[in-house]
């Protein structure tokens, strides 16, 4: 429960997420999501494709490979 314990779980999401935001400022986000695939595995929509196969099962829309569109 991150509310019982608001400091400690602060830092623990800090720490668990600032490498993805400094690879983010330091790369940019297509080179840093071309990198990291766990970056990758956030992306829903690039240039207009979907890249998600979930949101593409949802919406019937075509699923595209993020190497494709990236």
């Amino acid at each position: 429960m991150p509310g019982a314990v608001p400091y400690t779980s602060t830092i623990a999401l800090t720490n668990a997420t600032l490498p993805y935001a400094i690879q983010l400022a330091d790369k940019g986000w297509k080179k840093a999501c071309s990198d990291n695939h766990a970056l990758q595995l956030g992306l829903n929509v690039v240039n207009g494709k979907v890249v998600y196969q979930g949101v593409s099962d949802a919406f019937g829309l075509p699923y595209h490979e993020v190497s494709e569109v990236l």
